[in-house]
């Protein structure tokens, strides 16, 4: 994939150019240590003696000093993975042992004081990884905030239904002077997050936030540590690979401070306002050209789109980009195209000239959405939108707790209380549904909301509250289809269509709408009740194309893509978004999955087209 920096600056421009938006990038000075040169380097036989030593070199021994890996941690791996082991081997078995097994001397007596303050030696251990040994006073305030994150979250809301399968995703309280925040806290710790990533979440999200954003923003951050990590092990491979090319250094090296990459993840980037991408219709502003141009080695079919939460921080979206030769996000609100918020950013290389919206065209406004409701609907509250969708519900508690409330008053309610009740409407997406009466949205109106057909998820194998996981993980459709309009006159006699992570086949439905054929769609999805989803669909909407199925992304190889693509002729577009969930598996890893065959699928269109 193409890996330039030019991301950087174009996220600096989209960031209104204030100064604190730069990207911060982690290099290879992470892995040097103290006084490299100043220290003579021993031989591998003089440091390790006997057995051990053989069939590793000076030189790859000094790499792995040099990486900051101790001489008994490489004697130890040596013992482990025995005579003559491959570097990588080496570097795989070091990677596996804790932090705590090789301090130095440096760290060991800042941990012995550290420990000697009181601190838990978990939290020591931690401190110490993320932000390194130089600064006791920052570890210590470091160590101070894991403290008052534990102790905010010792309350433990005792309402959280998870037993009712239809209440799964409720969250309710019976207390009304019981803080909203610790009940969020202690569900998303329920969520199986951990209670400093969830408190730290609730902080930068607002108190306003939805369960379904505060989700979305740590799955981002999580991402955002997973590809720090991911290259930090390439740059490690390749540090070993090319031991032979040294680095020469004019002075002597002082330790470079390792970034505080836990604080660069979680800054979220600044996303523009309003967020219309490159236009949306029925506003002002429709670009007819991409504010930064698609470098020529990205140009043209075959067409990629690939789709992720907007609430990810400048980082993860530059290494997004970056990985994507270089093409800046679209940033798009579901809002501007439909009842509801979806904030998401689309990195793709369609056109944008000439885009125009699926008929008939979606309902913009609440009321417009659901008419029934416009009998109950109270004045004061002047909501025209749905907050952001996802798979959180208002519980049956909380909103017979906000009847009882409004009941208390005739006629109109105090302002105060109406500003207590908006919130909540607000923060649950609540409609009213009569005198007094709120109520979550069910299954079929968010599939109304989001584009889908009536029932799409339904009788699919999926329980309601499955029907709700699917429908919060899926595209806007909308959305979607506008940005996809542009394919139809391109592809006349139809489409092939690669789809990664298909879900419940949003990309599908969409492409359906627009009245574009897909002549063949190869769908990648590990659900089998979301496959079901989309063969019924395929079914019931009577399409004459080929429908083929993978459930293991990682078996798309690049033999097996290569074959498809003989068999098929080729794909015209590769879809795929970020399955963003808890913390159950690293889905974020998925991504390189996702750039691993695009840039294969583009590799052999190339060599087809040469034919």
């Amino acid at each position: 994939m193409v890996n330039t920096s030019t991301f950087a600056a174009e996220m600096v421009e989209l960031s209104s150019g204030d100064d604190d938006s730069d990207v911060i990038w982690t290099t290879d000075d992470e892995f040097e240590i103290d006084n490299y040169q100043s220290s003579p380097m021993h031989s591998v036989s003089e440091t390790l003696g006997g057995p051990a030593s053989k069939g590793i070199s000076d030189e790859t021994f000094a790499s792995f000093i040099e990486m900051g890996f101790s001489s008994e941690s490489m004697v130890r791996a040596i013992e482990e993975t025995g005579p003559n082991p491959e570097p990588i081997l080496i570097l795989e078995t070091l990677s596996k042992f804790s932090t705590s097994d090789e301090p130095s001397s440096s760290k060991s007596k800042v941990f012995d004081y550290l420990i000697g303050m009181g601190f838990p030696e978990e939290n020591v251990l931690k401190a110490i990884q993320e932000y390194g040994d130089e600064n006791v006073d920052e570890l210590t305030d470091a160590l101070l905030t894991y403290a008052e994150v534990e102790e905010m979250s010792e309350t433990k809301d005792e309402n959280i239904n998870t037993n009712d399968d239809d209440n799964l995703y409720s969250l309710s309280s019976d207390d009304e002077d019981k803080p909203n925040y610790s009940n969020v806290l202690q569900y998303l710790i329920n969520m199986d997050f951990s209670r400093e990533e969830a408190a730290k979440a609730l902080e930068r999200c607002g108190e306003d936030a939805s369960v379904e954003e505060v989700v979305n923003y740590i799955c981002a951050a999580q991402m955002a540590r997973q590809f720090d990590d991911f290259f930090a092990q390439q740059d490690k491979k390749e540090l070993i690979t090319n031991s032979k090319k040294r680095r020469v250094y004019n002075e002597p090296q002082r330790r470079k401070r390792k970034p505080n990459t836990a604080m660069a993840n979680d800054e979220l980037i600044r996303l523009p306002n309003p967020m219309t991408g490159f236009g949306v219709p029925n506003e002002p502003g429709i670009m007819t050209k991409r504010p930064v141009p698609i470098p020529d080695v990205a140009r043209g079919p075959p067409y990629f789109y690939y789709e992720n939460v907007a609430m990810a921080s400048k980082g993860a979206w530059a290494k997004i980009s970056s990985q994507l030769y270089d093409i800046m996000p679209e940033f798009v609100d579901s809002m501007y195209l439909s009842a509801a918020a979806m904030r998401r950013g689309y990195v793709h290389n369609l056109p944008i000239d000439k885009r125009y919206q699926i008929q008939p065209p979606p309902h913009y406004t609440i009321q417009e959405a659901f008419p029934v409701t416009k009998r109950w609907w109270p004045t004061w509250d002047e909501r025209l939108k749905l907050n952001c969708l996802g798979t959180f519900l208002g519980s049956a508690t909380l909103t017979n707790r906000l009847r009882e409330k409004l009941e208390k008053h005739d006629g109109e309610p105090p302002e105060s209380v109406q500003k207590e009740v908006l919130k909540d409407c607000r923060k649950w997406n609540l409609v009213w549904v009569g005198k007094n009466k709120l109520a979550p949205l069910e299954p079929d109106e968010i599939e109304k909301l989001l584009g889908f057909p009536e029932d799409h998820t339904r009788g699919g194998g999926l329980s309601r509250t499955e029907r709700f996981k699917s429908l919060g993980n899926s595209f806007q459709v909308d959305t979607v289809a506008y940005h996809f309009s542009v394919l139809k006159p391109l592809f006349p006699n139809g489409i092939n269509v690669l789809s990664l992570f298909t879900g419940i086949g949003g990309g599908e439905v969409a492409l359906h709408r627009l009245n574009i054929r897909m002549n063949v769609v190869v769908s990648v999805e590990s659900s089998d009740a979301n496959r079901n989803i989309l063969r019924s669909y395929w079914a019931q909407t009577d399409q004459k194309g080929t429908l083929r199925e993978f459930t293991d992304v990682s078996k798309l190889d690049k033999h097996t893509i290569e074959r498809l693509m003989d068999e098929y002729g080729g794909f015209d577009l590769v879809i795929g978004r970020s399955p963003c969930k808890n913390r159950e598996g690293d889905h974020s890893y998925l991504f390189f999955e996702y750039c691993r065959i695009l840039e294969t699928v583009r590799s052999k269109s190339a060599d087809m087209r040469r034919r």
